[in-house]
């Protein structure tokens, strides 16, 4: 009678669901179809796709790059959610209850559990490989610039992704010149501005997350379809797997993780895709509220990138003034990464969105994946005008209430006069 009554609530929540019709983001759905990586939002692996660039006008040579980095592709924090998800299937497994399905993913998360291997936050071989590809096509973009013996500062944050971050940047580099003079740093006062502290303006955030979420209540949360992908009897599943919403967690968070591992399996096909989404939109706001342009926080957000901002300026100035360095790297984390370019009005990533138009405009795997990255690019003519375009992801983008020279390229002096007192 148990097994009848727990089938039947299983069927009457999935018809639920079926007839229900919640505001969803259309540009998610379809990217997340797509690729069902993407719903693993900033843990989602670097995507690159074919570049173009608007001509600069006549006359204009690049010769200086202005750059910030996020570290590339790592682990997550804890391995207990691998842990228990390989206890219940390995229970599972024991009973003769496993799926192929089951069976594959139990493989699975054994991997990404040695992968992980006890470390938190350490950066991956994709990672390493993420920041060597960023800087091999930049150099190929802009020979120009590192033509010869130049020199280039890098600095880091203390923290060891990063760190090793800008070594497989640099090094890739240097593999294609090796003539290029490449200064090394990290420090307390370089973490001032690379990544500063942000405490007071995530406490800021918080009551905004909590507005935002309100727009998906209405959005079904299908916790009970993983049993029937993973076990061939789900009522008896049940008994040792516990809470179906604990089970459906650890599964999305294994998945979300797997592909930095370069464990290349779709782990996300166990789940519904209503599981799948629910869990991707609200990462997706705490993304967006906690660390961007937020209507409700933003401004609280935004001035923590007045350092990094202060740094730019300085740097780019005296590299127009004295040219004694072609480029400025850096190599950071997400969160000042997006409070830097909503700081800059960088155009899509630095929107002021309202908490219910969050997931429909602004899209986590698109705008913080792993290693993601801000390029400033400076072109100067033989009269010693000097223009900047902005690449985010390696694209070019505009910035927001600011008229361009011509398609997205900005004078430098009014992209400073801008700053001061931009309505963010």
């Amino acid at each position: 009678m148990k097994k009848y009554l727990f089938l039947f609530v299983l069927a009457t929540l999935s018809a639920v669901a079926l007839a229900q019709t919640p505001h969803r983001s259309e540009a998610a759905v379809k990217a997340i179809m797509e690729d069902n990586t993407r719903a693993a939002n900033n843990h989602n692996s670097y995507e690159f796709f074919a570049l173009s660039d608007t001509p600069a006008p006549k006359g204009y040579k690049p010769f200086y790059i202005s750059h910030y980095g996020r570290h590339g592709s790592r682990s997550a924090w804890g391995g207990d959610t691998y842990k228990y998800l390989i206890g219940i299937l390995e229970q599972g497994e024991a009973a003769g209850l496993l799926t192929p399905g089951g069976d594959s993913l139990l493989v699975a998360a054994r991997k990404v559990l040695a992968s992980y291997n006890g470390m938190d936050g350490r950066l991956t071989p994709r990672g390493v490989r993420e920041h060597a590809a960023i800087a091999k096509r930049m150099y190929t973009r802009y020979p120009q610039v590192f033509k010869g013996a130049q020199k280039i500062r890098a600095v880091s944050s203390t923290v060891p992704r990063c760190i090793v971050s800008m070594g497989a940047f640099t090094n890739s580099l240097m593999s294609l010149n090796p003539k290029l003079q490449i200064s090394l740093d990290t420090g307390e006062r370089i973490m001032e501005y690379i990544s500063p502290n942000d405490k007071d303006a995530r406490d800021i955030t918080r009551q905004a997350y909590k507005n935002a979420l309100e727009t998906l209540k209405d959005v079904p949360d299908d916790t009970l379809g993983v049993l029937s992908a993973l076990f061939t009897d789900p009522v008896a599943a049940q008994a040792f797997s516990g809470s179906p919403r604990k089970l459906t967690d650890a599964v999305f968070y294994t998945a979300d993780i797997a592909e930095d591992f370069d464990i290349e399996e779709n782990l996300f096909r166990f789940l519904p895709f209503d599981a799948i989404y629910l869990r991707w939109a609200r990462k997706n706001i705490s993304l967006y509220t906690g660390q961007c342009n937020s209507a409700d926080a933003g401004e609280a957000r935004c001035a923590i990138a007045k350092p990094s901002v202060d740094d730019i300026v300085a740097k780019a100035d005296d590299a127009i003034a004295n040219g004694s360095c072609v480029a400025d790297l850096r190599f950071g984390h997400d969160y000042p990464l997006l409070a830097l370019v909503s700081y800059l009005g960088v155009e899509g990533v630095g929107e002021r969105l309202a908490g219910e138009d969050i997931c429909d405009k602004w899209l986590g795997f698109w705008e913080i994946p792993m290693a993601s990255n801000l390029q400033m690019i400076f072109y100067r003519n033989k009269k010693g005008d000097v223009l900047v375009k902005f690449l985010y992801q390696e694209k070019e983008r505009l910035l927001r209430g600011l008229e361009p020279v011509t398609g997205p390229y900005y004078r430098w002096e009014d992209v400073k006069a801008n700053l001061e007192g931009y309505k963010r």
